[in-house]
């Protein structure tokens, strides 16, 4: 896989994040200061480097699948002013033609995050979603499309101008692509119960949208969100992590929902617990799937998997749903198995979380084939869903290494 001419077209939600170093260190039986300690009117903090890095889907699972060895475009909106400089700077820094695909305007202002993490204390986010905010279907240069063979967009609740309306702007940009003969993908983010963006009618948004989608990848707590906000409510209060709760009923339940609203396959990202793939039961669907059509159709017909985990070092978990994303649309582009692309889609999020940022710990294709076919051990799940023989698998991915 060179970087040649962009297969992929990643689009969507991007920001700036700046998180100031706080100095020092809690030793054990330190007690952690409270936060109104620290953050006192008038008063100086000293603090060390600021850290900057991108952050958002573009970014994320842009530069993801970039590190993997994949020729990809990138499509975010942002603002002539310091702050878009310095996500263009971010995206030269990962190759020099990564910023040749951004949207640049001087209407609003780009989007950023502060990102306040003192030692001991949850962090703190302050953000802006900036020109996010105003990303339509009319900012998407279609000619830059030519040549690709799938298109993914990602956030479409952190912009506005997707879910207003109902959704039109969001249903519009990906009828014009899919339209261009390209695969479709989408990504979601859980919106804020008290923003206009958490008040929306998802159910109608995603009706209209995912008539234009083949490959729908939200996570499993957002899609509950939207789909079922009673049932949400019931198990946040529960207290325990959500994606532990799931059970194969619900997760069935979600997935043909969505999929009777159009998508061709969900794969519902469950945190720890991995990741859950639907697909449709009607071949003509999967034969319609655009330029990524699988050529053996048959084997993504009526199919329902879960992937577990792999055990790794958690150091964080940054981007580690983009970077799942990543390598399932890796694999998939490649024309791998539903096996394949769901072991290849946990395996490239467990190198996320080896790691505290949300790219350095991905590496290439070729270390990540390497890594699967040395035997790599899988976490215990409380998820009960038909899986696969993982042996089989790890002789699949033994026999494409020795292949080269």
């Amino acid at each position: 896989m060179g970087q040649g001419v962009p297969e992929i077209v990643v689009a969507g939600h991007i920001c700036l994040d700046m998180i100031p170093t706080f100095r020092g260190t809690l030793r054990a039986g330190d007690e952690a200061p409270a936060l109104g300690e620290l953050l006192v009117p008038g008063k100086l903090i000293d603090v060390g480097p600021l850290t900057t890095s991108t952050g958002g889907p573009v970014s994320n699972t842009g530069l993801a699948l970039r590190r993997l060895g994949f020729p990809v475009r990138l499509m975010g909106k942002i603002s002539d002013d310091v702050v878009g400089h310095a996500i263009l700077d971010v995206l030269r820094q990962h190759g020099p033609d990564l910023a040749d695909g951004m949207i640049v305007t001087k209407e609003s202002h780009s989007s950023y995050t502060v990102v306040i993490s003192p030692p001991g204390v949850d962090r703190i986010f302050l953000h802006s979603p900036g020109a996010n905010d105003t990303f339509g279907a009319d900012d998407v240069d279609y000619s830059k499309l030519e040549g690709a063979r799938l298109f993914h967009f990602g956030y479409p609740p952190l912009m506005r101008r997707m879910f207003a309306d109902g959704g039109d702007e969001l249903a519009s940009l990906l009828r014009q692509v899919k339209e261009r003969g390209l695969t479709t993908s989408l990504d979601m983010a859980r919106p804020d119960p008290a923003s206009d963006a958490g008040k929306a009618d998802w159910r109608a948004i995603l009706g209209k949208a995912l008539l234009h989608v083949d490959v729908f990848l939200p996570s499993f707590d957002e899609t509950l969100y939207m789909l079922n906000r009673k049932r949400f409510d019931e198990m946040e209060r529960g207290g325990d992590d959500l994606n532990a709760q799931a059970d194969a009923a619900l997760l069935r339940a979600l997935a043909d929902e969505l999929i009777g609203m159009g998508a061709a396959m969900v794969g519902l990202k469950l945190g720890s617990q991995g990741m859950y793939l639907r697909t449709t039961s009607d071949p003509g669907r999967i034969g319609d799937m655009g330029a990524c059509t699988p050529k053996q159709r048959d084997a993504w017909v009526g199919r329902e998997l879960l992937a577990q985990c792999f055990a790794v070092t958690v150091v964080g978990t940054t981007g580690s749903g983009d970077a799942t994303i990543a390598g399932f649309l890796g694999a998939f582009i490649n024309g791998l198995s539903p096996e394949e692309a769901m072991t290849a889609a946990v395996a490239v999020g467990a190198c996320n979380v080896e790691a505290p940022d949300a790219l350095s710990g991905i590496p290439a294709w070729s270390v990540v084939q390497q890594r699967l076919a040395a035997g790599w051990e899988r976490r215990s799940v409380t998820v009960g869903l038909p899986g696969w023989r993982w042996d089989e698998v790890k002789k699949i991915w033994r026999s494409r290494t020795d292949e080269g």
